[in-house]
């Protein structure tokens, strides 16, 4: 799912409508319209940078005179802190009043990315690749899809429209696996979430090309990868979390998605400093 500069603008004007509406009535009050200042964007605490690009976006949105210089490359990863990620040049009153904005932004995106990075780390050398999910922030989908993937990891389906994975509920409606496999023939490759082994052995059956299991143990993974070896995709699912991500990547299934990815990730501590 690829970042486009207008999955940013629109990002940006909805946060700007939001925090700014008609005016940022301090800095028109205290700054003076003509004045320019020079400021750093700052990581606060360790962690993968992601967002400068955005942060760009907010203060040209409020005044395209505005210069933002990256001193350090997205998807980095930052130890020595506090370090300067960016630098901003501009109208003083665009500075300020994008300055929450940017920061919130830039924030989440850092928070997102430094924690997928701990789990990609986490199954390093298993050959499985870690995955997010829809879990993600309304309007913010195509952003922290983003910085997961300047984290190490890798998108899942962007949303309903690019790929068909039938779930639980959706069986429950078309009578089964078999039945539901049939009725999508012609419609393309087909993925469906299996939980007990013989729905696994169905699905292997029915020709499906891509099986999600979910909420199963590790041990019940073990079993699914031996049954369907060479026969589809296996990707594990449901409640993985930091302390067991090892033991599902080491079963030798091929994807591990994680909703906590987007939906458990704090932001980290980010600052802006006028010089």
């Amino acid at each position: 799912m690829e970042l486009t500069q207008a999955d940013i603008d629109r990002v940006v004007a909805t946060a700007l409508a939001e925090d700014v509406g008609a005016g940022d009535r301090t800095s028109e009050a205290l700054v003076p319209a003509d004045a320019r200042c020079r400021a750093q964007l700052l990581l606060e605490e360790p962690g993968v940078v992601c967002g400068v690009p955005v942060a760009a976006a907010v203060f040209r949105a409020l005044d395209p005179s505005a210069r933002i210089d990256a001193r350090v490359e997205e998807g980095a990863f930052v130890s020595d802190v506090p370090a300067v990620i960016a630098e901003i040049e501009g109208p003083a009153r665009a500075v300020l009043t994008g300055e929450r904005v940017a920061l919130n932004l830039v924030a989440r995106l850092c928070g997102i990315a430094s924690l997928t990075r701990r789990y990609v780390e986490l199954a390093d050398g298993t050959g499985a690749r870690v995955l997010d999910t829809r879990k993600t922030t309304p309007g913010l989908r195509a952003l922290e899809k983003y910085a997961v993937r300047c984290g190490g990891g890798a998108n899942h389906r962007a949303g309903l429209y690019d790929a068909v994975l039938v779930k639980e509920n959706h069986l429950r409606i078309a009578g089964g696996i078999t039945a539901a496999v049939a009725s999508l023939n012609g419609n393309g490759d087909v993925a469906v979430e299996a939980e007990p082994l013989d729905q696994v052995r169905e699905a292997l059956d029915a020709g499906v090309h891509r099986i999600l299991l979910d909420n199963m143990t590790p041990e019940q993974v073990t079993e699914a990868v031996a049954v369907a070896r060479g026969r589809a995709q296996l990707e594990a699912s449901g409640g993985i979390s930091l302390a067991t991500i090892r033991s599902y990547a080491d079963t030798g299934v091929d994807f591990i998605s994680v909703g906590a990815l987007t939906h458990g990730a704090r932001s980290l501590h980010v600052s802006l400093e006028v010089e």
